[in-house]
């Protein structure tokens, strides 16, 4: 253990030059921020999340990960980020001796992503994994050890939950403000645009059900405030020339608990953004539920909810760091995501069959 690492757990959390200790908790912007490194240089990290750390107020981009070298002097020049914090997927456990980054961002296929968490983890650095967190919910379980092990934060990037009218959604599950939820309609995709070729294969943890329908499954699941008991599903393709091992679009239903039903959907051949809510004494809807343009929705009682009219990215990540600065629980853990996939993984085995699987 280096004196740095000695010293944090002694004293509180040193961030750069700054020490802060747990004692009160960093509410202002007058702290040293948290140094985020990059893994994956591709168009999430390119046009969403490199941008929204310009936005943040208390993390900032520090380092890269990437195994194409023609990126760095774009990285670099664009985001003045310095030699000794540019690494490739053969050297990044070296992060661990580099002072200045805090928090290691998975930004991979999904197919990548217990390999490379766990190898962040073992840096002894924070974790921020996008979603679908892994293939199988054993990853899952794997990451979330990796990270207990090494004594780091785990965060998902369900950038939705961070979102103020899905916190409202997640609210009424408890509060139940319109009565009794009786059923919900969720469905997430996309349709037009080529499809990332690593999307189109298994191995890789491609499929619609992966890439939008954790979007599905995620908001039936926070609308309603339960874990589901039963699902029944169907995949298909209009395009069986392209999805040759993987789903284009999968509709399923979920029973959870107190005969509550979902219709869900999700697809890369139809465009799909929507959460809907039929209660007891009324209803409720998001539409769009997961734009990066905003959410927006209304209730029975004519209620609008306009949107947060910030980069939701920004508010993700400013959240995250905070836990991590104020030594506090992550509002998106490891266990979160691993439900989504075990959920994910009974859905595909519900294709396969005919009637409800358990869940």
């Amino acid at each position: 253990m280096s004196n740095r690492r000695a010293f944090i757990k002694k004293s509180g959390i040193l961030l750069g030059a700054t020490l802060l200790p747990f004692p009160g908790c960093i509410t202002s912007g007058s702290q040293k921020k948290l140094g985020v490194a990059l893994v994956g240089l591709g168009y999430y990290s390119t046009d969403l999340l490199a941008p929204a750390l310009q936005k943040t107020e208390y993390c900032e981009l520090k380092g890269i990960v990437t195994g194409s070298p023609e990126k760095i002097p774009v990285w670099q020049k664009k985001y003045d980020i310095r030699d000794s914090n540019v690494y490739n997927y053969e050297n990044m456990h070296q992060i661990a001796d580099n002072d200045e980054i805090d928090v290691i961002y998975i930004v991979l296929p999904t197919g990548l992503h217990a390999e490379y968490a766990i190898k962040a983890a073992n840096t002894g650095k924070h974790v921020w994994c996008e979603k679908p967190m892994a293939r199988t919910a054993e990853e899952c379980q794997q990451i979330i050890e990796a990270c207990n092990k090494n004594k780091v934060k785990l965060s998902i990037g369900y950038r939705m939950q961070h979102e103020k009218n899905t916190q409202t959604i997640m609210k009424w599950a408890e509060t139940k403000p319109y009565g009794n939820i009786k059923n919900v309609i969720s469905e997430a995709g996309y349709n037009g645009g080529a499809i990332n070729p690593w999307k189109l294969k298994k191995e890789m943890g491609g499929g619609a059900i992966y890439d939008m329908g954790v979007y599905s499954i995620n908001a039936a699941r926070y609308s309603i405030g339960l874990e589901p008991i039963a699902v029944t599903a169907t995949q298909s393709t209009n395009r069986p020339e392209i999805f040759t091992e993987v789903d284009e679009t999968t509709s399923f239903q979920m029973e959870f608990p107190g005969g509550i039903m979902v219709d869900g959907k999700t697809s890369f051949g139809e465009s799909l953004n929507n959460l809907e809510v039929t209660t007891q004494n009324g209803w409720y809807y998001l539409r769009p539920m997961q734009a990066y343009s905003g959410v927006r929705g209304k209730t029975s009682d004519g209620k609008i909810l306009t949107p947060m009219g910030k980069n939701q990215q920004a508010v993700q990540m400013d959240d995250d760091a905070l836990a991590i600065i104020n030594d506090k629980a992550v509002l998106v853990p490891g266990e979160e995501g691993m439900k989504d996939i075990h959920i994910v993984e009974k859905i595909n085995e519900a294709a396969t069959k005919t009637g409800w699987v358990q869940i």
